[in-house]
């Protein structure tokens, strides 16, 4: 039932219309950069692409097997953790002086405190989803019960701050990407599409703006496309983003706009191996059989036991012919020789006794059986107890 709350309803038929079309038109492959009055150089965005959070519940190449479905030299670009309105305000002139379209997360606190903050992010046509109430550095150790109020308060908090809560895309980032299995089912149940990312700049270390852009752009590079991971509450994420976008112009990198998909606005068509991290290949061996779909054979259809017949004429004698006597085991002859081989004496009593009744000093006589005669020898020389502490 909480899936509705993120569809639009309610809105006139031909604004449906038009909005539907507007997304074909944007996330077709042959939009170009945006019209960004007063830049003529600026970057834009390429194209928008729409996703269902139901049919793609986590991305991010760092934790999952799926990402999002970009091209070669596409990138989206995401901050964490604000709004603050000391840098988020700065994060939001440099993108719009690049005509430049975002995703943020915000959490719940920083909504509360600056519920501006948030409606500027929609009015200026980026895509907001939550990051939790505190951001807390403990969603991989937290149980069902922690994690409920944490998620369903930073929604809470960022839907009461916008002045339309249905502009609330259904995107949830685990602070400090500490995945787990609660957060992860929980975000499931209310139709969230857990974001993790592709690549990161570590903007949040203690390193210049200057660094922050060569990891940004060395990253990329090595993957050639992704999601890229920004926080908007830093000071040298507020230094390093001009000189990123204007690397990724340079290098002609594309940004995308990643919104969600609604009853209005479909999901752009792709392929399902398009979301793979590693997708397959005729050069790349398949790690893993395909898996096997269980049967129940309780209530399946059973065949009589196989007969002769079942197999054709095979020119076999007469049934009478055919009868063969089952052989006996032991056979006859190997039985006979069993009952008159000789048997041997049962061993006397006295061999098992311990300890022996003469002592180990004494000289002992041993006793052999010869043809049924008996015999007696010397044994060796005894064995002294001072000879064995010399060995």
């Amino acid at each position: 039932m909480r899936d509705h709350e993120w569809a639009c309803v309610g809105r006139p038929t031909w604004l449906a219309a038009l909005l539907g079309a507007l997304a074909l038109i944007a996330s077709s492959p042959d939009a170009s950069a945006a019209d960004c009055p007063g830049h003529p150089n600026a970057l834009g965005t390429s194209r928008i692409l729409v996703v269902d959070p139901r049919e793609h519940p986590r991305l991010g190449a760092m934790q999952y097997k799926e990402t999002l479905p970009l091209r070669d030299h596409e990138v989206v670009i995401t901050f964490d953790d604000g709004p603050l309105r000391k840098y988020s305000n700065q994060v939001l002139q440099i993108l719009a002086d690049e005509c430049v379209k975002a995703t943020f997360f915000t959490i719940g606190r920083q909504a509360k405190a600056d519920p501006e903050g948030v409606r500027k992010l929609v009015a200026a046509g980026h895509t907001v989803g939550t990051h939790s109430q505190n951001h807390p550095l403990s969603f991989n150790k937290m149980t069902l019960e922690q994690v409920q109020p944490e998620v369903d308060q930073g929604i809470a908090w960022t839907k009461a701050a916008l002045t339309d809560p249905s502009a609330l895309s259904p995107f949830f980032r685990v602070p400090g990407l500490l995945r787990g299995d609660a957060v992860e089912s929980y975000a499931a149940t209310l139709g969230l599409q857990v974001w993790s990312a592709d690549f990161l700049a570590d903007d949040w270390r203690n390193i210049s703006g200057a660094k922050v852009h060569e990891l940004a752009m060395k990253r990329l590079e090595a993957r050639g496309k992704g999601i890229l991971l920004l926080h908007d509450i830093q000071a040298r994420t507020v230094a390093a983003l001009p000189k990123i976008l204007a690397d990724l112009k340079a290098k002609n990198y594309r940004v995308v706009h990643v919104v969600a998909a609604t009853p209005d606005r479909p999901a752009t068509p792709t392929e399902p191996e398009d979301w793979l991290v590693h997708r397959p290949s005729d050069e790349t061996p398949v790690a893993h059989w395909p898996a096997i779909t269980p049967t129940n054979l309780a209530g399946a259809d059973t065949r009589a036991r196989a007969a002769l017949d079942d197999f054709g004429n095979l020119d076999l004698p007469p049934a009478a012919a055919r009868t063969l006597p089952k052989p006996s085991w032991p056979r006859p002859a190997v039985k006979a020789r069993i009952a008159t081989a000789p048997a041997l004496p049962a061993p006397s009593a006295q061999l098992f006794a311990w300890p022996p009744a003469a002592p180990l000093s004494a000289r002992r006589h041993q006793v052999v059986r010869v043809e049924g005669q008996t015999a007696t020898k010397p044994a060796g020389r005894p064995v002294r107890l001072a000879a064995l502490r010399r060995r």
